[in-house]
């Protein structure tokens, strides 16, 4: 199951079921990813560049976006 979280310029998506809990995104900006709050990622509270740097260090592809620029993250296949 995938959840899509969306704001201006991004949509940032989630498979939990990829989630390593590495905790790269909460580290790297908990202004848009909070795991103590509902919804847990807010894209809208940071610029799309920061999101984009961060949901980058994800190591297990759980998290990805789509950009209006056209930029997509998604796990690789094998």
């Amino acid at each position: 199951m995938r959840r899509e979280y969306e704001a201006p310029g991004i949509v940032v998506t989630w498979e939990p079921q990829l989630c390593q809990h590495a905790r790269e995104c909460v580290r790297g900006l908990p202004v848009v990813f909070n795991s103590q709050e509902r919804p847990w990622v807010r894209p809208g509270a940071a610029s799309v560049a920061e999101v984009v740097s961060v949901v980058d260090r994800c190591p297990s592809y759980a998290l990805g976006y789509r950009t209006d620029d056209g930029r997509v993250r998604i796990p690789p296949t094998d």
